[in-house]
């Protein structure tokens, strides 16, 4: 007997027939005698209709009592699926995040989690009856419902897991797994057996959307084995495990890109020091996350180019902080660029070869692409380049790393 949570994103439970679907998916593993805890989300488009109900209300919304609206979404869901677990004979009953409780700190909107009581849930899934739990939502110290931001479900299933001590965690949702690169773009993208849970996070954060940032982070600290399966077939997922469990790293597992990415140059900056702190520390202030660097200092040394990059998001604001300071950062003039795209090459086989940067920067330059920017890690080589190069790039470096299916 195993202990499972199974997580199914909104796509999942988007309507009446999918969620007897996710039903049918529980109760096979229930048939199997495993111990069973269901998180779900709201069903697809709920949570936007409820955030716009908010923003028609008031533009500037108490945020308890915009969690109080958004959070009923999952409430929904939890109820409908295990009505539809006990049309099939399996014993459920659905849990808000209050009721379990699932306790956050008091951010809401944004909340995180700081513990789970599960006593009572793990009590009732040794007597065989299925949690059916709502995720994204906990309860605050302010005794208050609290939402844990957009993809908070990943994160509640996760959390759980760790909290009930679970053999896995299976995110169900509309991808059959975690590929080498977006398959949408390069035909011959793989779908990988199993990754490491740092290769994972560095995916997600730099645009692979397979898996919440969060939910990996959370994962990865408790080492969570996470296996992202699809909803919609049956065919094996991939495994998100500590590095022990692969047994033959690659090099190279896998290439993800960011559209959401601007690019400012402050030219000529006159060069002295601190003055990056004055130019970084209002951005930060404002809440604005800088990304890539590059500084590029003149001859006689006097001035500085100083390159960065925001998400598109953040852009119009970080171009107003910085010019309402020209005065004080004593620039010449600022340029932007929108028209621009992240590409990560990212494996943790890195740490024990060289040459995984040369091969990048050679594929490119062989295909005429110039690289605007540069951001290493441990295990990850990033650029910047023009986004009309994003499928020729991503194609070009997916067979250079020889990761093109047979």
């Amino acid at each position: 007997m195993a202990r499972i949570v199974m997580k199914f994103g909104g796509t999942s439970v988007g309507d009446i027939e999918r969620i007897k679907n996710v039903a049918r998916r529980v109760k096979a593993e229930v048939d199997r005698g495993n111990e069973v805890a269901v998180v779900v989300s709201a069903m697809s488009g709920v949570t936007n209709q409820l955030v716009d109900y908010c923003t028609q209300i008031s533009p500037v919304y108490d945020a308890r009592e915009y969690d109080a609206v958004v959070s009923t979404g999952e409430q929904v869901t939890t109820g409908l699926l295990a009505m539809a677990l006990q049309e099939l004979g399996v014993d459920a009953r659905s849990w808000t995040g209050w009721q379990i409780p699932l306790r956050t700190d008091g951010a809401h909107g944004k909340a995180r989690i700081q513990s789970i009581e599960c006593d009572e849930l793990v009590s009732r899934m040794q007597r065989g009856q299925v949690a059916v739990v709502a995720g994204f939502q906990g309860i605050g110290p302010d005794n208050r419902i609290a939402t844990l931001g957009r993809g908070g479900s990943d994160t509640s299933a996760v959390a759980l897991a760790a909290a009930l001590q679970a053999d896995r965690c299976d995110i169900y949702t509309d991808v059959d797994g975690v590929y080498t690169t977006d398959p949408r773009i390069v035909a011959k993208a793989r779908k990988l057996d199993k990754i490491t849970y740092e290769e994972m996070l560095e995916l997600a954060s730099v645009g692979a959307k397979v898996l919440q940032t969060r939910s990996v982070e959370m994962a990865m600290k408790h080492r969570v084995r996470v296996q992202v399966l699809s909803s919609f077939i049956d065919a094996p997922g991939t495994l998100v495990c500590d590095e022990d469990e692969i047994v033959e790293q690659e090099l190279v597992s896998g290439i993800a890109y960011s559209r959401d990415e601007a690019k400012i140059t402050l030219v000529n900056v006159q060069d002295r020091p601190g003055v990056a702190a004055t130019i970084f520390g209002p951005l930060a202030d404002a809440n604005i996350n800088v990304d890539m660097i590059v500084q590029n200092v003149s001859e006689d040394g006097a001035t500085t180019d100083m390159t960065f990059t925001v998400t598109n998001a953040d852009l119009s604001r970080a171009v107003k902080v910085l010019e309402e300071r020209k005065s004080e950062l004593n620039y010449e003039r600022l340029t932007q660029d929108s028209n621009v795209v992240k590409v990560s090459v990212i494996g943790v086989g890195m740490r024990s070869h060289a040459g995984v940067a040369k091969t990048m920067f050679q594929t490119l330059a062989e295909k005429g692409i110039n690289i605007q920017v540069i951001s290493t890690s441990e295990i990850k080589v990033s650029v910047l380049i023009a986004e009309e190069y994003t499928e020729l790039a991503l194609r070009a470096l997916h067979t250079a790393y020889g990761l093109d299916a047979a």
